[in-house]
C-alpha cells in the first residue's frame, strides 16, 4: 500500500458524504476534522475501504452521531 491510498479514500468518503448530505466539501473536511471522523477513516483504510459505499456512509454517519 503507497502512503497515498489512505487520503485517495478519505476523499472518496468526502465525495460521498458530500453527495449524501448535499454539503460542500469544505463543510464536510470541517465536520470530518471536528469529530475525529478524519483520522478514522485514515486509520481504519485497511478494512473500510474493501466496504461498499452505502455501508461506508452509514458507518460515517454513525460515527459522526457518536463524536459530536
Amino acid at each position: 500500500m503507497s502512503n497515498t491510498e489512505p487520503l485517495y479514500f478519505l476523499s472518496f468518503c468526502i465525495e460521498a458524504y458530500k453527495m449524501r448530505h448535499h454539503l460542500s466539501g469544505a463543510d464536510v473536511l470541517q465536520l470530518f476534522d471536528k469529530t475525529g471522523a478524519t483520522q478514522y477513516l485514515i486509520d481504519g483504510y485497511e478494512v473500510l475501504h474493501t466496504q461498499g459505499e452505502d455501508w461506508i456512509v452509514a458507518d460515517i454517519e454513525e460515527f459522526i452521531r457518536l463524536h459530536i
